[in-house]
């Protein structure tokens, strides 16, 4: 009998997963006969699934909508997000409906396992809500592009105060190391940020999630700055409202990355290795060309290197490259 049950929810798992399954598929997905899959179709209608079925070649079976709301059955992300989203409605207020919302809430945390509910505390507890959202759009939805792993272990290194290590990739498409101390995931315009210490640079810093990747907990505790959630909401808008008007660019130099960062100073914490150290990409950013242009002046004189940037940064530099020519021949 547990074979059998077993069985009919692998089934179930694959009607809910596929729009039309066909009876070959099927059989040969489940390792069961014809006749035995047609017995667990029928189990599914007993149990109040409707289950169409279509004869000839193309025929199969596919789980159609029923007269009431049978059983379902859901991964862990999908728990994960369901639960959140009956959260943050619960918490906002759903006109007419805080009894059903809270009614369902409870009933899916009942049946979660003790490690996802701490993923939902986690979620619940350390991320800030933010403006930038669509009227009617829950939290769990910005998660689309983000692994539903890596937004859940971010909430409970925020939670626990942990420092972490993670690679980050920026706009530009360059990667670097960071430690930082986390404190809140916000989401602005269905993306994830990380608002965190960064003990590299000494300052805060907004992450993207979806850029972040390979993190480590480091098991070391910091105590926490105090920073409102209003606060840290209000950092990261802040940020993301910069970054959305900032021009970017690569300056790859023919210098060692020590010497470059001796160079620049506290301007060269941008700067990574190329060619296994021997060269050094620097990251600039600024409002405008002309501020763009302005960090090419710290480049020593002896020292090649070229921009990558935006055509406008490009046509800046010729024409000022074509101006400084010309006075340097005397021409007014």
């Amino acid at each position: 009998m547990a074979a059998t049950t077993s069985r009919t929810l692998d089934l179930l798992s694959l009607l809910q997963s596929h729009r039309h399954w066909s009876a070959r598929e099927l059989t040969d997905r489940l390792g069961v006969s014809e006749r035995t899959l047609r017995r667990d179709v029928e189990r599914l209608r007993e149990l109040g699934y409707g289950v169409e079925s279509t004869r000839g070649v193309a025929g199969g079976y596919r789980l159609e909508a029923g007269t009431g709301l049978p059983p379902l059955l859901l991964t862990d992300d999908e728990g994960v997000a369901i639960a959140v989203g009956l959260r943050s409605q619960a918490t906002s207020g759903l006109r007419g409906a805080e009894h059903t919302t809270l009614s369902a809430l409870a009933k899916v945390e009942q049946v979660l396992p003790a490690a996802l509910r701490r993923r939902i505390e986690a979620l619940q507890s350390h991320a800030a809500p933010a403006g930038g959202f669509r009227p009617g759009r829950t939290a769990a939805a910005a998660s689309a592009a983000v692994e539903a792993d890596l937004l859940g272990l971010l909430a409970l290194c925020c939670r626990d105060s942990e420092r972490i290590r993670f690679h980050y990739t920026d706009a530009s498409g360059a990667d670097s190391a960071r430690i930082v101390e986390p404190y809140r995931l916000v989401p602005i315009r269905s993306r994830w940020y990380l608002l965190a210490w960064d003990r590299d640079r000494d300052d805060w810093r907004t992450f993207r999630v979806d850029r972040i990747a390979d993190v480590f907990q480091t098991r070391v505790r910091f105590e926490p700055m105090p920073l409102s959630e209003e606060e840290a909401v209000t950092r990261v808008e802040s940020a993301v409202r910069r970054r959305d008007r900032v021009l970017r660019a690569t300056v790859v130099m023919d210098l060692p990355v020590a010497e470059a960062t001796a160079a620049f100073g506290g301007y060269g914490r941008d700067v990574s290795p190329v060619d296994g150290g021997r060269r050094a990409a620097w990251s600039i950013e600024g409002d405008s060309v002309e501020h763009l242009a302005v960090h090419l002046l710290w480049i020593p004189a002896d020292v090649a290197y070229r921009v990558d940037g935006p055509p406008e940064l490009a046509d800046y530099l010729g024409a000022l490259a074509a101006r400084f020519a010309g006075l340097a021949a005397g021409e007014g």
